[in-house]
């Protein structure tokens, strides 16, 4: 895991969207030259890209940032950024080829910087804040690399209109961050038939030319902005700043040449220099400036979009004689040999797909703004005088969640509310206690997922939420605040016919009952590769259902217990915790069993080196400071814990059969378990 360092600058620092700390509006500089670090700059700010550069035009210095190619006469501040070319503030990095960086993998250079990413946002109002000079050290627990292995049967499609239109939508937003034109497809249909020579009567099949010429035009009309009816002055004033904006986004993102990139850039930085200066412009003189700045701009935004527009047209077309391939093959074979009911509804299950996360059925009305500002390493999002918390570290992996996740909101414009409903929820069931609720958050250490990973091939965890997950994808309680940021739902819903998951349920007896009910049944169905690695409480006195459920499985295939106290769970208040406090020891024995079915047990068997090397993760760190014990509300007496087996004499048992068990080895952990369960309740540290 990378360390990486995050400080702050003392004063008043203020974080915006306003565009008023864009580049002043003078000639551009030359470009600049960034071979060295000029020692005039403060470490801050030539980590997030900033240097010192010297204006041979205006015989001056000026300012360059070599992430966002934004340029400043003034010394920037730090935690400033270009709210045109980077309005969610997520380019910032640290420089390439850096001290301490060159032996970092990708993945974990990745992570790295998602730490030290800026954290201004779109729709944060102007908020002051007083901050003190620190420096903090920021663990990352967590990766958002790992691809996952889980494989799903996708629900029956909709209609293959209805799903071609959702799949245009989808690429206007993504590729150009448009919503489409209005009425656009329904004409783009009537324009194909015009020159389709396929088969079938709606979906165009065999057009020439392929690229469509009335959806091309009508969404390069709405490039970079879609422009409308004008009726009062200040709708002229605020589309003009909107067509400024857009264009010099859309030219910095683009892989446009340095003329196009310098006339466009200057004309925009132009008109918001003259939107600010001059206040006193009519409607008249808006549009007159508006339909310049079109002339001007516009054949350079249409030469940067021309590529990524007709990939659209040609998406949707290929699309298009796709579906209208398939309809034909299933009506000729209906001909051919009408099938029974049986076999329709087993067709429809048919399709295997990798695992995604949950999607909205309907768009998302808008949301209301929220207010952040940071508190030294905390960062604060406040709604109607509601104040929630999380620390930077958690902020800026919710950012990557949700721009890995989200597909409804390319210009994260309703993050913040997002987050703030994310981390409401959290806190509602949390309850209002000292410590209450967090045991439900639990989580394994990261030295025991990295060793899953390894072993195991694990990418997925079957209970856990956006603040206490270690993969991108992962079921959770609510999908409807945690599907933004990677959550698959609920996991008693959630059928998987393949892959490589972890379990670490909250230690509620009835839940991880039916945890092993829906284990048993998707272990029973599946031929493909599938394993789970269940963490549970080593409860004897008296025993739980689902333990004993478990370890009677005919999936079985080892089990392992962890000795109380020799094993540590990460708080379930990881986002707002302190660093010392962030793992505490557990008080009573964990069991870990492997269940698998036997393509399972050949991809993922659990040998003794695998099974050594997760043993040997599971120990503490010497190097870590002290633990706290289980945040339950009853304390653990030191003559339990000083009776308590050593790390060393962990218990293995190999399962061949369901009455195969090592009987000794239950009874050695009888004592420990029921000590530890008598001086805590059931509530161990799981993830919900």
């Amino acid at each position: 895991m990378s360390n990486d360092s995050q400080g702050s600058v003392k004063g008043e620092a203020a974080i915006t969207a306003s565009p008023s700390g864009s580049a002043s509006s003078q000639d551009p500089p030359l470009s600049p030259s960034t071979t060295a670090k000029p020692p005039e700059l403060p470490d801050e700010l030539v980590q997030a890209g900033w240097s010192k550069c010297w204006s041979r035009r205006e015989n001056r210095p000026y300012y360059f940032n070599r992430f966002t190619n934004q340029s400043l006469w003034e010394v920037p501040v730090l935690g400033q950024h270009d709210v045109i070319s980077d309005p969610l503030g997520l380019n910032a990095a640290p420089a390439e080829g850096g001290a301490g960086e060159g032996n970092l993998g990708n993945g974990q250079r990745k992570r790295r910087i998602s730490e030290e990413q800026g954290a201004g946002l779109n729709s944060i109002k102007r908020v002051k804040v007083k901050t003190t000079t620190t420096t903090t050290t920021t663990r990352i627990y967590w990766d958002l690399d790992t691809q996952t292995n889980a494989v799903i049967r996708e629900h029956p499609p909709p209609q293959l209109v209805t799903k071609l239109r959702q799949h245009y939508h989808e690429l206007c937003h993504q590729r150009e961050g448009i919503d489409p034109p209005r009425e656009s497809f329904n004409r783009w249909l009537l324009e194909r038939k015009v020159v389709d020579k396929g088969q079938d009567p709606l979906l165009p099949s065999d057009c020439d030319p392929v690229i469509s010429p009335s959806m091309f035009r009508e969404v390069m009309n709405d490039i970079p902005i879609r422009l409308s009816r004008i009726k009062y002055k200040e709708e002229a004033r605020k589309l003009l700043f909107k067509y400024a904006e857009a264009a010099k986004k859309m030219i910095d993102s683009r892989n446009a040449s340095p003329e196009s990139r310098k006339v466009v850039k200057w004309n925009a930085e132009d008109t918001m220099s003259w939107l600010r200066r001059d206040h006193s412009a009519s409607k008249e003189d808006y549009m007159d400036r508006l339909e310049h700045l079109r002339q001007q701009c516009g054949p350079h935004v249409t030469a940067v979009a021309k590529d990524s527009v007709e990939g659209i047209c040609s998406k949707i077309y290929q699309l298009s004689a796709e579906y209208s391939r398939r309809l034909r093959q299933t009506h000729l074979s209906l001909l051919q040999d009408p099938p029974t009911t049986e076999v329709c509804a087993s067709s429809q299950q048919s399709r295997l797909v990798y695992c995604y996360p949950v999607r909205l059925a309907i768009p998302s009305p808008p949301l209301p703004r929220v207010e952040l500002h940071f508190e030294n390493d905390m960062a604060c999002l406040r709604f109607k005088g509601e104040m929630v918390k999380l620390n930077r570290g958690h902020f800026s992996k919710l950012e990557l969640l949700y721009r890995y996740s989200c597909i409804d909101d390319p210009r994260f414009e309703k993050f913040l509310p997002r987050v703030w409903c994310l981390l409401k929820r959290y806190q509602v069931m949390f309850g209002s206690g000292a410590n209450e609720g967090t045991g439900l958050q639990g989580a394994l250490p990261v030295a025991v997922f990295e060793a899953l990973v390894r072993q195991f091939g694990v990418s997925f965890e079957c209970f856990a939420s956006p603040l206490n997950c270690y993969f991108k994808q992962f079921s959770s309680a609510f999908p409807d605040t945690d599907g933004f940021f990677g959550s698959r739902g609920p996991f008693l819903s959630f059928c998987p016919v393949s892959g490589s998951f972890e379990a670490n349920p909250p230690f509620c007896e009835e839940l991880m009952d039916a945890m092993v009910t829906h284990f048993e049944g998707l272990l029973e169905k599946s031929s493909e590769p599938l394993s789970f690695i269940v963490f549970v409480p080593e409860w004897r006195d008296p025993v739980t259902p689902a333990l004993t459920r478990m370890e009677a499985s005919r999936f079985l295939r080892h089990q392992l217990t962890v000795p109380a106290y020799e094993h540590e769970y990460r708080s379930g208040s990881q986002h707002i915790c302190k660093r010392e406090e962030m793992y505490y020891r557990a008080v009573h024995g964990t069991a870990v069993l492997f269940l698998q079915n036997d393509a399972g047990f050949v991809k993922w068997a659990p040998t003794t080196e695998r099974l050594a090397e997760l043993t040997a993760a599971y120990r503490p760190s010497p190097s870590r400071p002290s633990t706290l014990s289980s945040p339950g509300p009853a304390p653990v007496a030191p003559g339990d814990k000083d009776s308590a087996p050593k790390a060393a004499d962990m218990t293995q048992s190999a399962v061949t059969s369901p009455g195969g068990h090592d009987d000794n080895n239950n009874n050695n952990n009888n004592s420990s378990s029921s000590s530890s369960s008598s001086s805590s309740p059931r509530d161990k540290m799981a993830a919900v």
